[in-house]
């Protein structure tokens, strides 16, 4: 009889060997490899939890545990063959553990089946990512909350479609992008707090006919409790579609942050400089210095983009309960995953050493008549409704406009002359959530609070 290690685990069933076409284009190995520790984290409490429940014999779990730390240990030290004949991660932890301990590695498989084994695994390299994806985002908004800091009484122009409208502190520029993150955080949390939810003892689809204790398991993998139906915890997704929908928010306000840097940077612009280790030089003209890393997370918000997509599309004609498509899952999150993380670390990298041109932006904060707005709001508190004196605006802009003067050497009102400076502006929008430097100041003092923990998120 053929030994375990040269034959499908599956294979009794089968009389012709499987084509080898068939064994390269449904192989999985070389990128589910990854999995490796939590597959084996899981094993190792499933093969507990089945002598706890007198399934197995005590010593047999006992050799079992002894076999998965080693394949471990193989594992991280690359010293274990990856071969595509073995398909997946799990087939090559179970065969090279046939190989250590001998027919008694047979019984880890006992009350559960890939299908239940794969949607733990993934549960738990998920959650663990999502962590690492918190963490990095956390060190994102405090080198943002850094540079405002550094940058709150610096004033710039505010846009609204791309056209000048009302000046602005860069610190209360830079906290749109901390809010933006700071969801982006939730998120994940609540992201996380939905898939902390055990798939094992789910089995194929129907869950199994041994005694297992599926909540003490759930306990000992750190999940809340175990996911209530056996068909949906091995047939859905939609833990890695939600994480991918929160992971192409993130690469949206990246991609956001990335537009303004590369605009910022561009000579008609000259606001700012990005450090030169995040810039690159071009192959024919020695003066360029480009914004390369920017660019790039710009691009690559579509990709991740592009992975929701994908996963969606996977996911919505699916019969229940388990398919062979729902493989095609890990590449798409794994990609996803990395992209962002690799983004949000060169971002917490780069932003600190940003160099900001000061001067520049606050003499461009006071074109366009961007405090017409000021003008306005001081004719109604003279007694002016806002329509009317919204018009008699327009008319003394269309004025200085013809005249190529601005607001403040118009023939006005002078109690309403010290208005009009783009300082005055800004301080005047003292009202919570606003660019006055009070304001400004004080939501960053909140902001760092909550990134550092001293105050709830």
């Amino acid at each position: 009889m053929e030994s375990i290690q040269n034959t499908k685990l599956w294979g009794a069933r089968f009389e012709q060997e499987t084509n080898q076409l068939v064994e390269q284009f449904t192989a999985s190995i070389h990128y589910d490899v990854r999995l490796f520790r939590h597959d084996i984290r899981a094993s190792i409490a499933h093969c507990r939890m089945l002598a706890r429940q007198q399934i197995i014999p005590q010593a047999d779990a006992e050799c079992i545990v002894t076999g998965l730390e080693q394949i471990r240990q193989e594992l991280e030290r690359g010293q274990l063959p990856l071969q595509v004949r073995l398909e997946d991660i799990h087939m090559h932890v179970e065969s090279r553990l046939h190989e250590l301990i001998g027919p008694v590695a047979g019984k880890l498989h006992t009350a559960r089946s890939r299908n239940d084994q794969v949607a733990t695994d993934l549960r738990l390299y998920m959650r663990d990512e999502i962590d690492q994806l918190i963490e990095l985002l956390n060190q994102c908004q405090l080198a943002l909350l850094d540079l405002a800091e550094r940058e709150v009484t610096t004033l710039l122009p505010g846009f609204t479609h791309l056209q000048i409208a009302q000046p602005v502190s860069l610190g209360h520029h830079l906290l749109a992008y901390v809010n933006m993150l700071a969801r982006d955080q939730q998120r994940l949390h609540d992201a996380k707090g939905r898939l902390n939810q055990m798939p094992l003892g789910s089995a194929a689809l129907a869950g199994t006919t041994f005694p297992v204790d599926r909540f003490w398991l759930a306990q000992e993998l750190g999940f809340a409790a175990p996911c209530a139906n056996s068909m949906d915890a091995v047939s859905d997704r939609d833990f890695v579609i939600e994480t991918a929908a929160a992971a192409a928010l993130i690469m949206t306000h990246l991609s956001r942050l990335s537009e303004e840097l590369i605009l910022w940077m561009s000579p008609p612009f000259a606001f700012i400089d990005l450090p030169d280790a995040f810039c690159t030089g071009s192959s024919i003209m020695p003066q360029k210095k480009n914004p390369d890393i920017p660019e790039l997370i710009r691009g690559k918000s579509g990709r991740v983009t592009g992975h929701l997509v994908a996963l969606l599309t996977l996911m919505k004609g699916l019969p229940l309960s388990y398919n062979r498509d729902m493989q095609e899952d890990k590449e798409a999150i794994f990609d996803t995953l990395d992209t962002v993380k690799g983004s949000l670390a060169l971002y917490a990298a780069m932003i600190p050493g940003i160099t900001v041109r000061s001067q520049r932006m606050a003499a461009m904060a006071g074109e366009g008549y961007a405090t017409a707005t000021d003008l306005a709001d001081a004719l109604v508190r003279q007694g002016t409704p806002f329509r009317e004196a919204h018009e008699i605006v327009g008319r003394l802009v269309r004025s200085a406009l013809e005249q190529q003067v601005t607001l403040d050497q118009l023939d006005i009102d002078e109690a309403i002359r010290p208005l009009l400076t783009t300082e005055a502006s800004v301080n005047a929008r003292d009202v919570y959530g606003g660019t006055a430097l009070r304001q400004v100041r004080e939501a960053i003092q909140t902001a760092r609070k909550r990134c550092t923990g001293k105050e709830p998120a």
